[in-house]
């Protein structure tokens, strides 16, 4: 498999730069696929996509989630969830069951197959984290954090 920071160089080199901020906006859209790369692929060889892993990610940090709890978290419809979500129900990697303060609501949690594949795909994302923090230090850490805070925050 191909360096991603090299495959993101050549391609960047490329593109026409029509404006200051082109380059920060290249290297967001570079960056993120250079993280999720190699757990892209794993998920991939499970049958699975980045949609998947996302439910699969929140799940994992806030076990018996409502489905519409879920939905907000993710900044998605009921339409864009359903699939995926139907997908890793029928393949047991999560279970549904319906609450029992609110009958209508249906908690998610993961599965031990659903745990593996979570756990796994993310320690490759952090990973890539992990050595471009080395790379770039405390400093250069923060720094990102803080931009990515401010950005993830412009809702």
């Amino acid at each position: 498999m191909p360096k991603t920071s090299q495959a993101a160089g050549i391609h960047r080199a490329s593109l026409a730069k029509l404006d200051d901020l082109d380059a920060a906006l290249e290297l967001m859209y570079y960056g993120w696929r250079g993280m999720t790369l190699e757990a892209d692929a794993y998920l991939a060889k499970q049958g699975l996509s980045r949609s998947h892993h996302r439910i699969l990610y929140v799940v994992a940090r806030r076990p018996e989630i409502a489905i519409g709890s879920l939905i907000e978290v993710l900044g998605i419809s009921k339409q864009a969830i359903n699939r995926p979500l139907n997908l890793l129900l029928d393949r047991e990697l999560l279970t549904s069951r319906r609450s029992p303060e609110q009958h209508r609501s249906k908690l998610l949690r993961l599965t031990a197959a659903g745990q593996r594949i979570e756990q796994t795909a993310s320690e490759r994302e952090r990973k890539v984290m992990r050595e471009a923090f080395d790379r770039v230090g405390t400093r250069g850490a923060a720094a990102w954090m803080a931009v990515m805070e401010t950005i993830a925050d412009n809702n």
